[in-house]
């Protein structure tokens, strides 16, 4: 039948190469006929598995979550406040600077240049960032006595430093800074960690 879906079809495959496109090129940078190839299928059989291109994306970025880009999951896990910010940084040096994915950060890259035309990717795009800020700035308050953070020290600030600093890294591993001087940046970060007076 025109315009169906290919024989075989495989909706996680196709899923996994829309994410994979959208995290080397950036939403923005992704034309519809990258996807169609990557996937393997038509724009019409895209567009009925799919959805639009704003969609799939959205789609594609709870892939990225779930998988690869899960290191804020990990990180939450962690049972004291510095061993949060630790798995967080070096979870994410891995993911960015992975040897088998793109390097940078399928959402880094995708909010680094949007068109006007596309404002609603840009809000998902914030909405996630400060959804994270607020995720680890919980966390770091949920922290009891010493596993927690010193007095005076400002959970808010603590996780937007880390959401910012995580940023950085996957734009210096987009521009081909590798997996060891990320983890140099890393460890500048954490010997900055504020930390209990002995």
């Amino acid at each position: 039948m025109p315009g169906g879906r290919p024989r075989g079809y495989d909706p996680e495959a196709a899923l996994n190469a829309a994410m994979l496109t959208f995290w080397a090129q950036g939403y923005e940078g992704t034309a519809m006929s990258d996807l169609t190839t990557a996937m393997g299928m038509s724009a019409p059989s895209v567009y009925a598995a799919f959805g639009d291109k704003e969609t799939l994306f959205r789609k594609a970025v709870g892939r990225y979550m779930a998988g690869p880009g899960d290191y804020l999951r990990v990180a939450l896990g962690q049972r004291t406040a510095e061993a949060l910010a630790r798995t967080f940084l070096y979870s994410a040096v891995e993911a960015v600077a992975g040897d088998h994915t793109p390097h940078g950060c399928l959402i880094v890259q995708s909010a680094l240049a949007v068109n006007p035309r596309s404002a609603s990717v840009q809000r998902y795009l914030t909405g996630l960032r400060e959804d994270g800020v607020q995720i680890l700035a919980d966390r770091l308050r949920s922290f009891p006595g010493t596993d927690g953070l010193p007095p005076g020290a400002d959970p808010v600030t603590l996780g937007r430093l880390l959401v910012t600093v995580v940023q950085g890294l996957a734009v210096q591993a987009a521009s081909g800074a590798g997996r060891d001087a990320l983890r140099t940046v890393a460890d500048q970060m954490m010997l900055c960690w504020p930390r209990r007076a002995e």
